[in-house]
């Protein structure tokens, strides 16, 4: 018989407990920041830039990918970067998808890559994030169509981005590539109060935490991203994307 005191044994459980834990401490600075004009905690520009080499526990930085790129050089420069995404055949079956990730790009290129000939059966990444609710559902458009995703050296994904690059079948990333995650907005309406704020939050995480579940991603990758503020980027170490199931363990 179990004690219903019990801590629960499941890793899922325990991961969502300690984020509702986590969401209810974020939930009173909001609404002490509301009385007070109080900010959660950040760098801020004093934060090292995205241009400094990344260590073992100095991973966050100022995010500006518009002004600031990793410190490798790209395989392919692409210049700037468009706001939307953009889905290109690079050779063959590879296409790349690439730039900003904007409300309704899900629908036009969910559409685009199930239409496209030859089909695709990988596709590199690059995006510095945007529309989560997007991104989810094109990472589940690239799963169901049993694509791969591919990241090259010196080439990055960062915010919503990362929730594509779990979806594919097999994840290809290159150890100069660069993958980070931070603190999303969900649903932001300055209007509502902080207590509306905070279980827009709280949906939208969970729904974010059941998408990796899926894709076969440890949900503790989370830690990372709502400890860091929207203005700075955690970048995850190779050692970190393996331990977290983004590529394959090398033992």
């Amino acid at each position: 018989m179990t004690d219903a005191t019990d801590k629960p044994r499941n890793p899922i459980a325990r991961t969502l407990m300690g984020v509702l834990i986590f969401q209810l401490g974020i939930g009173a600075l909001l609404i002490l920041g509301d009385m007070q004009g109080l900010r959660l905690p950040s760098f801020g520009p004093d934060a090292p830039r995205l241009t400094e080499p990344v260590r073992p526990g100095d991973q966050r930085r100022t995010f500006r990918p518009d002004r600031d790129r990793p410190v490798t050089q790209p395989a392919r420069d692409p210049g700037e970067l468009p706001n939307r995404l953009v889905l290109t055949q690079s050779d063959g079956t590879t296409y790349r998808l690439e730039g900003g990730i904007s409300d309704g790009d899900a629908e036009r290129l969910g559409a685009l890559i199930t239409q496209a000939d030859p089909r695709p059966d990988t596709v590199i990444l690059q995006s510095p994030g945007g529309s989560v609710a997007d991104a989810l559902a094109l990472g589940r458009v690239i799963r169901r169509e049993g694509i791969k995703t591919q990241m090259l050296a010196g080439e990055f994904c960062y915010s919503a981005c990362p929730y594509m690059l779990a979806a594919g079948v097999t994840r290809d990333i290159d150890p100069d590539a660069s993958v980070g995650v931070h603190q999303h907005y969900f649903g932001e309406n300055t209007f509502l109060p902080a207590g509306f704020a905070v279980e827009d939050i709280q949906r939208g995480q969970a729904e974010v935490m059941t998408y990796l579940d899926e894709m076969g991603i440890d949900p503790l990758v989370m830690q990372h991203a709502m400890s860091t503020p929207p203005d700075e980027i955690y970048v995850l170490l190779p050692e970190e994307l393996e331990a977290y199931g983004f590529i394959q363990s090398s033992e």
